[in-house]
Protein backbone atom coordinates (compact mmCIF):
# COMPACT_ATOMS: atom_id res chain seq x y z
CA UNK A 1 0.00 0.00 0.00
CA UNK A 2 1.20 3.53 -0.77
CA UNK A 3 0.62 4.66 2.85
CA UNK A 4 3.26 2.37 4.31
CA UNK A 5 6.42 4.14 5.46
CA UNK A 6 4.99 7.57 4.65
CA UNK A 7 6.09 9.11 7.95
CA UNK A 8 9.78 8.60 7.11
CA UNK A 9 9.67 10.80 4.00
CA UNK A 10 11.25 14.27 4.06
CA UNK A 11 8.23 15.70 2.26
CA UNK A 12 6.00 14.38 5.07
CA UNK A 13 8.30 15.37 7.95
CA UNK A 14 6.74 16.69 11.13
CA UNK A 15 9.48 18.00 13.44
CA UNK A 16 7.56 19.41 16.40
CA UNK A 17 4.40 21.48 15.97
CA UNK A 18 5.92 23.84 13.39
CA UNK A 19 4.77 27.44 13.00
CA UNK A 20 1.30 28.30 14.26
CA UNK A 21 -0.09 29.36 10.89
CA UNK A 22 -3.43 30.45 12.35
CA UNK A 23 -1.71 32.95 14.63
CA UNK A 24 0.41 34.60 11.91
CA UNK A 25 -0.50 37.73 9.98
CA UNK A 26 -1.30 37.29 6.32
CA UNK A 27 1.85 39.13 5.29
CA UNK A 28 3.97 36.88 7.51
CA UNK A 29 2.26 33.83 6.00
CA UNK A 30 3.03 35.06 2.51
CA UNK A 31 6.67 35.63 3.53
CA UNK A 32 6.83 32.12 5.01
CA UNK A 33 5.63 30.51 1.77
CA UNK A 34 7.89 32.73 -0.33
CA UNK A 35 10.92 31.90 1.83
CA UNK A 36 10.16 28.21 1.37
CA UNK A 37 9.78 28.64 -2.39
CA UNK A 38 13.12 30.48 -2.55
CA UNK A 39 14.86 27.26 -1.53
CA UNK A 40 13.46 25.25 -4.44
CA UNK A 41 15.80 26.58 -7.12
CA UNK A 42 18.84 25.57 -5.08
CA UNK A 43 17.45 22.06 -4.64
CA UNK A 44 16.89 21.80 -8.39
CA UNK A 45 20.40 23.14 -9.07
CA UNK A 46 21.88 20.28 -7.05
CA UNK A 47 20.34 17.87 -9.56
CA UNK A 48 21.42 19.61 -12.78
CA UNK A 49 23.84 16.87 -13.90
CA UNK A 50 21.09 14.25 -13.51
CA UNK A 51 18.58 16.44 -15.36
CA UNK A 52 21.08 16.97 -18.18
CA UNK A 53 21.58 13.21 -18.47
CA UNK A 54 17.83 12.71 -18.92
CA UNK A 55 17.69 15.47 -21.56
CA UNK A 56 20.49 13.93 -23.60
CA UNK A 57 19.19 10.38 -23.35
CA UNK A 58 15.63 11.36 -24.23
CA UNK A 59 16.66 13.60 -27.13
CA UNK A 60 18.79 10.85 -28.66
CA UNK A 61 15.82 8.48 -28.71
CA UNK A 62 13.33 11.10 -29.84
CA UNK A 63 15.58 12.00 -32.77
CA UNK A 64 14.98 8.43 -33.94
CA UNK A 65 11.20 8.72 -33.58
CA UNK A 66 10.65 8.10 -29.89
CA UNK A 67 8.36 9.88 -27.47
CA UNK A 68 8.66 11.53 -24.07
CA UNK A 69 6.02 10.13 -21.71
CA UNK A 70 5.25 11.70 -18.32
CA UNK A 71 3.52 9.42 -15.80
CA UNK A 72 2.17 10.56 -12.45
CA UNK A 73 -0.72 10.67 -9.99
CA UNK A 74 -2.44 13.62 -8.34
CA UNK A 75 -0.43 16.84 -8.51
CA UNK A 76 2.50 15.06 -10.14
CA UNK A 77 0.27 13.64 -12.84
CA UNK A 78 -1.42 16.96 -13.50
CA UNK A 79 1.92 18.71 -13.87
CA UNK A 80 3.06 16.01 -16.29
CA UNK A 81 -0.06 16.37 -18.42
CA UNK A 82 0.25 20.17 -18.31
CA UNK A 83 3.85 20.03 -19.52
CA UNK A 84 2.94 17.61 -22.32
CA UNK A 85 -0.01 19.74 -23.45
CA UNK A 86 2.12 22.87 -23.76
CA UNK A 87 4.76 21.37 -26.06
CA UNK A 88 2.76 21.16 -29.34
CA UNK A 89 1.77 24.85 -29.62
CA UNK A 90 5.19 26.05 -28.47
CA UNK A 91 7.35 23.78 -30.61
CA UNK A 92 5.03 22.69 -33.42
CA UNK A 93 5.05 19.00 -32.52
CA UNK A 94 2.23 16.53 -32.88
CA UNK A 95 0.24 15.65 -29.74
CA UNK A 96 1.87 12.22 -29.61
CA UNK A 97 5.49 13.43 -29.23
CA UNK A 98 5.25 14.38 -25.54
CA UNK A 99 2.47 12.51 -23.75
CA UNK A 100 1.09 12.75 -20.23
CA UNK A 101 -0.49 9.82 -18.34
CA UNK A 102 -2.29 10.40 -15.04
CA UNK A 103 -3.66 7.85 -12.60
CA UNK A 104 -7.43 7.83 -12.92
CA UNK A 105 -7.40 9.15 -16.47
CA UNK A 106 -8.76 12.50 -17.69
CA UNK A 107 -11.24 12.78 -14.81
CA UNK A 108 -8.27 13.13 -12.43
CA UNK A 109 -7.18 16.36 -14.13
CA UNK A 110 -10.00 18.39 -12.61
CA UNK A 111 -11.08 16.24 -9.67
CA UNK A 112 -9.46 14.01 -7.08
CA UNK A 113 -9.33 10.30 -7.94
CA UNK A 114 -7.16 9.53 -4.96
CA UNK A 115 -7.38 5.73 -4.87
CA UNK A 116 -6.12 5.49 -8.44
CA UNK A 117 -2.56 6.16 -7.33
CA UNK A 118 -2.51 2.87 -5.38
CA UNK A 119 -3.08 0.73 -8.50
CA UNK A 120 0.29 -0.42 -9.85
CA UNK A 121 -1.45 -2.64 -12.38
CA UNK A 122 -3.21 0.35 -13.90
CA UNK A 123 0.13 2.08 -14.42
CA UNK A 124 1.48 -0.97 -16.23
CA UNK A 125 -1.65 -1.24 -18.37
CA UNK A 126 -1.57 2.44 -19.30
CA UNK A 127 1.96 2.26 -20.71
CA UNK A 128 1.09 -0.96 -22.53
CA UNK A 129 -1.98 0.66 -24.09
CA UNK A 130 0.17 3.60 -25.18
CA UNK A 131 2.42 1.16 -27.03
CA UNK A 132 5.57 2.19 -25.18
CA UNK A 133 8.73 0.76 -26.75
CA UNK A 134 12.54 0.99 -26.97
CA UNK A 135 12.66 4.47 -28.52
CA UNK A 136 10.49 6.02 -25.82
CA UNK A 137 11.54 7.75 -22.61
CA UNK A 138 9.12 7.31 -19.70
CA UNK A 139 9.48 9.77 -16.83
CA UNK A 140 7.83 8.62 -13.63
CA UNK A 141 6.87 11.60 -11.45
CA UNK A 142 6.12 11.18 -7.74
CA UNK A 143 7.02 13.60 -4.97
CA UNK A 144 7.18 10.69 -2.53
CA UNK A 145 9.11 8.50 -4.96
CA UNK A 146 6.94 5.53 -4.07
CA UNK A 147 3.50 5.90 -5.71
CA UNK A 148 2.35 2.42 -6.84
CA UNK A 149 0.74 3.62 -10.09
CA UNK A 150 3.99 5.30 -11.13
CA UNK A 151 6.14 2.36 -10.04
CA UNK A 152 3.95 -0.04 -11.99
CA UNK A 153 4.23 2.18 -15.07
CA UNK A 154 8.01 2.59 -15.06
CA UNK A 155 8.68 -1.06 -14.28
CA UNK A 156 6.51 -2.19 -17.17
CA UNK A 157 8.01 0.47 -19.46
CA UNK A 158 11.48 -0.80 -18.62
CA UNK A 159 10.41 -4.37 -19.42
CA UNK A 160 9.18 -3.09 -22.79
CA UNK A 161 12.63 -1.65 -23.51
CA UNK A 162 11.94 2.03 -22.87
CA UNK A 163 14.41 4.31 -21.13
CA UNK A 164 12.99 5.17 -17.71
CA UNK A 165 13.67 8.19 -15.51
CA UNK A 166 12.33 8.96 -12.06
CA UNK A 167 11.56 12.43 -10.72
CA UNK A 168 10.95 12.61 -6.97
CA UNK A 169 11.41 14.99 -4.04
CA UNK A 170 12.90 12.50 -1.60
CA UNK A 171 16.26 10.70 -1.54
CA UNK A 172 16.97 7.03 -2.29
CA UNK A 173 13.41 6.29 -3.35
CA UNK A 174 11.90 3.09 -4.78
CA UNK A 175 11.19 5.10 -7.95
CA UNK A 176 14.85 5.94 -8.37
CA UNK A 177 15.76 2.28 -7.87
CA UNK A 178 13.22 1.20 -10.48
CA UNK A 179 14.51 3.57 -13.21
CA UNK A 180 17.56 3.83 -15.45
CA UNK A 181 18.07 7.49 -14.49
CA UNK A 182 16.95 9.36 -11.39
CA UNK A 183 16.42 12.99 -10.40
CA UNK A 184 15.81 13.56 -6.68
CA UNK A 185 15.01 17.18 -5.81
CA UNK A 186 14.95 17.12 -2.02
CA UNK A 187 13.02 20.27 -1.13
CA UNK A 188 12.37 19.40 2.51
CA UNK A 189 9.16 19.69 4.56
CA UNK A 190 6.26 21.71 3.21
CA UNK A 191 4.84 24.82 4.93
CA UNK A 192 1.59 22.89 5.23
CA UNK A 193 3.10 19.57 6.18
CA UNK A 194 2.64 16.89 3.55
CA UNK A 195 1.06 19.26 1.01
CA UNK A 196 3.36 18.37 -1.88
CA UNK A 197 1.43 20.61 -4.26
CA UNK A 198 3.60 23.37 -2.78
CA UNK A 199 7.42 23.19 -2.80
CA UNK A 200 7.50 19.72 -4.33
CA UNK A 201 5.03 20.82 -7.00
CA UNK A 202 7.11 23.89 -7.79
CA UNK A 203 10.26 21.77 -8.09
CA UNK A 204 8.46 19.29 -10.34
CA UNK A 205 7.24 22.06 -12.64
CA UNK A 206 10.75 23.52 -12.86
CA UNK A 207 12.32 20.19 -13.78
CA UNK A 208 9.65 19.27 -16.33
CA UNK A 209 9.91 22.72 -17.96
CA UNK A 210 13.65 22.25 -18.25
CA UNK A 211 13.42 18.70 -19.55
CA UNK A 212 10.82 19.20 -22.26
CA UNK A 213 12.19 22.57 -23.39
CA UNK A 214 15.78 21.43 -23.70
CA UNK A 215 14.81 18.20 -25.45
CA UNK A 216 13.09 20.39 -28.04
CA UNK A 217 16.22 22.54 -28.31
CA UNK A 218 18.31 19.43 -28.91
CA UNK A 219 15.83 18.34 -31.61
CA UNK A 220 16.27 21.61 -33.51
CA UNK A 221 12.91 23.11 -32.58
CA UNK A 222 14.53 26.47 -31.82
CA UNK A 223 16.92 28.77 -33.70
CA UNK A 224 19.12 30.71 -31.32
CA UNK A 225 16.61 31.26 -28.54
CA UNK A 226 13.69 31.78 -30.94
CA UNK A 227 10.73 29.38 -30.94
CA UNK A 228 10.72 29.07 -34.72
CA UNK A 229 8.27 26.15 -34.78
CA UNK A 230 5.58 27.99 -32.79
CA UNK A 231 2.03 27.46 -34.08
CA UNK A 232 0.70 30.91 -34.96
CA UNK A 233 -2.95 30.05 -34.37
CA UNK A 234 -4.21 33.34 -32.94
CA UNK A 235 -3.52 37.07 -33.22
CA UNK A 236 -1.00 37.09 -30.36
CA UNK A 237 0.97 34.21 -31.81
CA UNK A 238 0.91 35.65 -35.33
CA UNK A 239 2.38 38.84 -33.93
CA UNK A 240 4.99 36.78 -32.12
CA UNK A 241 5.80 34.93 -35.36
CA UNK A 242 6.38 38.25 -37.13
CA UNK A 243 8.80 39.34 -34.42
CA UNK A 244 10.60 36.00 -34.61
CA UNK A 245 11.08 36.27 -38.38
CA UNK A 246 12.28 39.86 -38.08
CA UNK A 247 14.75 38.92 -35.34
CA UNK A 248 16.11 35.95 -37.29
CA UNK A 249 16.45 37.62 -40.69
CA UNK A 250 16.63 41.36 -40.18
CA UNK A 251 13.75 41.78 -42.63
CA UNK A 252 11.16 44.48 -42.12
CA UNK A 253 7.81 43.60 -40.58
CA UNK A 254 5.94 43.84 -43.87
CA UNK A 255 8.35 41.43 -45.58
CA UNK A 256 8.24 39.10 -42.58
CA UNK A 257 4.45 39.00 -42.60
CA UNK A 258 4.36 38.42 -46.35
CA UNK A 259 6.79 35.50 -46.01
CA UNK A 260 4.75 34.09 -43.12
CA UNK A 261 1.51 34.21 -45.10
CA UNK A 262 3.21 32.37 -47.97
CA UNK A 263 4.53 29.81 -45.45
CA UNK A 264 1.12 29.22 -43.82
CA UNK A 265 2.38 31.18 -40.78
CA UNK A 266 5.21 28.74 -40.08
CA UNK A 267 8.05 30.92 -38.84
CA UNK A 268 10.84 28.44 -39.60
CA UNK A 269 9.75 28.13 -43.23
CA UNK A 270 9.40 31.90 -43.60
CA UNK A 271 12.89 32.45 -42.17
CA UNK A 272 14.40 29.89 -44.52
CA UNK A 273 12.62 31.43 -47.52
CA UNK A 274 13.86 34.93 -46.72
CA UNK A 275 17.39 33.83 -45.84
CA UNK A 276 17.78 31.56 -48.87
CA UNK A 277 15.97 33.88 -51.28
CA UNK A 278 13.50 31.21 -52.34
CA UNK A 279 9.78 30.52 -52.16
CA UNK A 280 8.06 28.68 -49.33
CA UNK A 281 8.02 25.30 -51.05
CA UNK A 282 11.76 25.42 -51.76
CA UNK A 283 12.30 26.45 -48.12
CA UNK A 284 10.31 23.44 -46.96
CA UNK A 285 12.46 21.15 -49.11
CA UNK A 286 15.62 22.69 -47.67
CA UNK A 287 14.32 22.14 -44.15
CA UNK A 288 13.36 18.53 -44.84
CA UNK A 289 16.84 17.89 -46.22
CA UNK A 290 18.27 19.36 -43.00
CA UNK A 291 16.05 17.20 -40.73
CA UNK A 292 14.11 20.31 -39.77
CA UNK A 293 17.14 22.10 -38.34
CA UNK A 294 17.08 25.70 -39.52
CA UNK A 295 20.77 26.41 -38.86
CA UNK A 296 21.73 23.42 -41.00
CA UNK A 297 19.39 24.47 -43.80
CA UNK A 298 20.89 27.95 -43.82
CA UNK A 299 24.41 26.56 -44.26
CA UNK A 300 23.63 26.18 -47.99
CA UNK A 301 23.61 29.96 -48.43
Amino acid sequence: MSGEGLDALVTEAVDGPGPDLDAMSTLDLVRLVNDADAQVAAAVRAELPRIAAVVDAAAERMARGGRLVHVGAGTSGRLGVLDASEVPPTFGTGPDVVVGLIAGGPAALTGAVEAAEDDAGAGARDVEELGVGPLDTVVGIAASGRTPYVLGAVRRARELGALTAGLSCNAATPLSAACDLAVEVVVGPEVVRGSTRMRAGTATKMVLNTLSTLVMVRLGKTHGNLMVDVRATNAKLRRRAVRIVVAATGAGEAAAEEALRAADWHAKTAIAALALGCDAEAARRALRAADGRLSRALESR
